[in-house]
């Protein structure tokens, strides 16, 4: 498979920083907050991570995939439909919009 674009979905995404923690070029970030769910029947509620930003800075991504191995809920993923083509470097820090999967917009 080429590998030329990393997707989130963010839907499965829950800010557990694997893909954060494990990336060996350091080009991901994310931000989260906790919030309560109560359901019913339940003698207290769960906390719940709630994902506020991610971003991928590609003038640092080696496009190892590790990130996307390494997310137990399949939230990042190769995206051979779409490629990064720019040659400004501010343009290549993209976040949660913009890296949604290709069908999404």
């Amino acid at each position: 498979m080429k590998h030329s674009f990393i997707a989130l979905i963010e839907d499965k995404c829950t800010s557990c920083m694997l893909c954060v923690r494990e990336c060996p070029a350091w080009c991901i970030s994310l931000d989260s907050h906790t919030i309560d769910v109560t359901e019913e029947g339940a003698r207290r509620p769960r906390k719940v991570n709630v994902l506020d930003s991610f971003e991928i800075d590609y003038s640092l991504c080696m496009y190892c995939g590790v990130c996307i191995d390494v997310c137990p809920f399949d939230a990042l993923a190769w995206d051979e439909h779409r490629a990064l083509v720019t040659t400004n470097r501010e343009d290549m820090l993209l976040g949660i919009v913009e890296l949604g999967p290709s069908g999404s917009s």
